[in-house]
This record gives C-alpha cells, structure tokens and sequence, in this order.
C-alpha cells in the first residue's frame, strides 16, 4: 500500500511522469481502430439486434420451466409461424423468454398454449406481451432524442464552466468515442439493444464527463499558473496526476456493476439489470480510456499551435536550455 501510494505521489510532484500527452498519435491510432471496428463488424452483421421495444413485435416468458432447451422453443415458434425468426433466451435457472416478430390474436394463443406444451407446463405459466410498432418507434426516437439534447446540453456546460470551446470538443470526443466503442461491442457480440441499455449508454456518457471535468479541472490550473513547463509539459503532469484518481474511481465503480451483471444474468435472470449493467460495464472501461489517452490529448493539440502559447513555449525551452548549460558548465568547473 505504502509504495503504490508512493507512486501517486511521484506522479503528483513530477518526480515519475508518463509521456501520454505526446505519444498521443498512437492513443488516436488505437481509438481510431476500435471505433472503426465498431461501425465496420455491426453493419457486415446486418447491424444492431434492437428489442422488441423499439421494433415491435411479441414476447413470451415460460416461467418455472425444468425443460431449458432453447432450440425447443425455437422450432415450436417456427412450426406455427415459418417466418417467425423467434429470439430464445434464457431467464435466471427457471425461465425462458422467447421473442417474435408481430402475431395476429390467433396465431398469439396457438404460440402460447403450444410453448406450455411443449415445456410441460400450464398455461398460465406462459405469459405473453405485444409492443406495437408504433410505440417501438417512438421509444426510438424519444431515445435518440435524449442522446442529442444531452450531448448538446454538456457542450454548452463544458463551454461556459472553462470558458474554452476546446476543451468542449475535446470532451465531446472522448464521449463520441465512448458511445460508439460501447454501443459497437453489442453490435459485435450479437447483444440485444433495448431501453435499459440505452439508459446504461446515457449513464456511462454522465459518468465518462464527470471524470473527464476532474481531469480538465487540473489542465485549467496547471495551465494557468506561471512555470518552467511548457503548455504541453503542463497538461501531461495534469494527466499523471490525476492518473491514480482516475484508475481507482474506475476500479471502485467496476466492482459493483460487476456484481450487479453477474447477479442480473446469472442469478436472477432480470434482463433489464443485465442490459444496464453491462452498458456500464463495457462504458466504464472505455470511459476512463478516452478520459486519460483522448481527451487531454486532443486539448493540448488543439491549443499548442496558438500564437500566444506558441511563445510562451519558446521562451520555457529557450530558458531550459540556458540552465542546462549553466548545469553542464558547473559540473565541468
């Protein structure tokens, strides 16, 4: 404990240092590969598998089932409706949830009574749900909706707090990034985007800004302040020292959510606990990537060309080269 707390203070004073702020070409690089990966595997797959909430369609869940065979299902769906494409998955160590495009009435009965058939179990022990396309739809759109109106919402507040637009679409980035990375993994794995999920897209994009303001908080007082270090020099020491804070928030949250997706999936079988936080999960992780390696980056490359810092810098090699020689001069005497 003593030396890993040694090591936070080292990178606090300056005494150890990473360079992430100019090695940033290979952060982008790798960024620009996984998101790239992102859109390019989900649109070959024929793209995001989206719940019925959002197209429509039908539900049935077999509860206190002995008999878990998904493929069961898939072919009793399939003998009543051929075009079907059933969705089977399993709930919990007791359940069965089957999804359908949209049933008539009759063809919803005939699927029910011959899943409780076919799972040897009673009739009310299948229930059965319908979303209409219509709603789908509007859930669709209420969620892209929220999505743009918080984006644009922290753009606005990452503007005014810092007073820089720079460092607003450093932040927006790093959010864009975390977004489609994690939204990309779903379409990669073949998961189900529901409205859990996009809750859990729109809390990791709350949480990947909080711990990217944190960070910008220390860039805006490093920067600030008068020293030997150039701009550059400044928000990488920002970076490293924050490195530690931010590992361990991320670490800490992880914990629980991890416990959460196990306890959701594996345990108790609720869907929307495992699609929340598994969004978390995988957002979490991405998060404080862009927070360290995308973001800072991105800011002290916006702003380094600037005339006024551009100066400033000079004077500070200029002047660490003077005291170099000095050093060098003292040393040879």
């Amino acid at each position: 404990m003593a030396s890993f707390s040694q090591f936070g203070s080292d990178l606090y004073t300056g005494k150890r240092s990473y360079d992430i702020v100019g090695r940033r070409k290979r952060w982008y690089l790798i960024a620009l590969i996984a998101i790239v990966v992102s859109l390019a595997v989900p649109w070959l797959r024929g793209g995001y598998q989206l719940g019925i909430e959002f197209t429509g369609g039908s539900e049935f869940t077999i509860s206190d089932a002995k008999n878990l065979d998904q493929n069961l299902a898939t072919q009793t769906v399939e003998r009543i409706v051929p075009n079907g494409v059933p969705r089977v998955s399993q709930l919990g160590t007791h359940g069965i949830r089957v999804q359908t495009g949209q049933l008539t009435d009759r063809e919803t009965t005939e699927v029910q009574d011959a899943l409780a058939k076919a799972y040897d179990v009673r009739e009310d022990q299948v229930a059965s749900t319908f979303i209409g396309a219509t709603w789908g739809a509007d859930v669709l759109a209420q969620a892209i909706r929220g999505l743009v109106i918080f984006l644009a919402l922290a753009a606005v507040f990452m503007t005014v707090y810092f007073r820089t637009w720079k460092m607003s679409l450093s932040a927006m980035a790093a959010l864009l990034h975390d977004l489609l990375i994690t939204a990309g993994v779903y379409g990669i794995v073949g998961l189900e985007v529901t409205p859990a999920a996009v809750i859990g897209f729109l809390t990791i994009l709350g949480y990947s800004l909080y711990d990217t303001v944190v960070v910008f908080d220390k860039v805006r007082e490093n920067t600030s302040q008068e020293s030997h270090r150039t701009f550059t020099q400044s928000v990488n020491l920002a970076v490293n020292q924050t490195l530690v804070r931010s590992i361990n928030t991320s670490i800490v949250a992880l914990l629980p959510v991890g416990a959460i997706l196990f306890i959701g999936s594996y345990v108790l079988g609720a869907g929307t606990l495992r699609d929340i936080s598994l969004a978390l999960f995988i957002g979490i992780i991405v998060g404080t990537y862009s927070t360290i390696f995308i973001a800072s980056p991105m800011y002290a490359h916006l702003r380094e060309n600037e005339p006024k810092i551009k100066q400033s810098d000079a004077k500070k090699v200029l002047a660490a080269q003077k005291r170099q020689r000095e050093v060098d001069a003292a040393a040879s005497v």
